[in-house]
């Protein structure tokens, strides 16, 4: 099938090291992109990239201004950016602590504007592009304990509808995926101090199982492709259909 390839793309996915980020960074080696996996946890990083043909680790922090700037100046020319990276404190709201809502903010909305302001003119100068950002259903739907993730990253929303009219022209595209209760490593943390947690999600999606890391790389990977040249400026669900628009 003509259109889904990625050969010669450099494609920087955040977060690679996880469960998400790392079966992202698969998809887009497996059509020919060179993946750069961007993590905080660099020994992760490199641990997921030994495994891919021609993937690289590289160490990032988002919630710091000159780490992403020292990220910008080593990674080179990017043609496919993919916000995969994010933390989530879980509380709720009344009894959440300001502090937390400042490292989502920076992690979860901060560090993807900045990195997206300094890798995009070179996406614009050579005419191609795709930004995904990887959001959440709880910040469409919302979702009880994470009033301040929720926050952070439906900031991603406006972000990128308004990315994909300003890059639009560049032949950039911009689109958000909001995957839904997911099997990650992040949740089973989240689930082991509430026994259960996992079969009650389940129980609450139409499909009656939770998203794995590959059912959102599939969704991420079709977007870098030209075969979605003209999807954009989109906010698409991955969540088994618990939330339907």
């Amino acid at each position: 099938m003509d259109g889904l390839r990625l050969d010669g793309r450099v494609a920087v996915v955040t977060g690679g090291a996880g469960g998400i980020g790392s079966a992202i960074a698969a998809d887009l080696t497996a059509l020919g992109a060179r993946a750069v996996l961007a993590d905080v946890d660099l020994p992760a990083a490199e641990k997921v990239a030994a495994g891919l043909a021609g993937a690289r680790a590289l160490a990032v922090d988002l919630a710091s201004p000159p780490s992403v700037e020292r990220f910008c100046e080593a990674v080179g020319p990017v043609d496919v950016l993919v916000h995969n990276a994010g933390v989530s404190v879980v509380a709720a709201f009344t009894e959440s602590d300001p502090a937390d809502w400042d490292l989502m903010w920076q992690v979860n909305l901060r560090g993807p504007m900045l990195l997206t302001k300094l890798l995009l003119p070179g996406m614009m100068d050579r005419r191609w592009g795709r930004l995904v950002f990887v959001s959440s259903d709880g910040a469409r739907a919302g979702s009880g304990g994470e009033g301040a993730y929720a926050a952070t990253k439906a900031g991603l929303f406006g972000l990128a509808k308004t990315l994909a009219r300003e890059a639009a022209r560049h032949q950039i595209t911009s689109n958000v995926v909001c995957p839904g209760p997911t099997d990650t490593p992040m949740l089973r943390r989240i689930s082991d101090a509430e026994p259960g947690l996992v079969d009650k999600l389940a129980r609450g999606i139409p499909l009656r199982r939770l998203g794995t890391p590959a059912d959102v790389a599939g969704l991420v990977a079709y977007l870098c492709t030209d075969r979605a040249a003209y999807v954009t400026g989109q906010t698409l669900s991955v969540s088994g259909g618990v939330t339907m628009h």
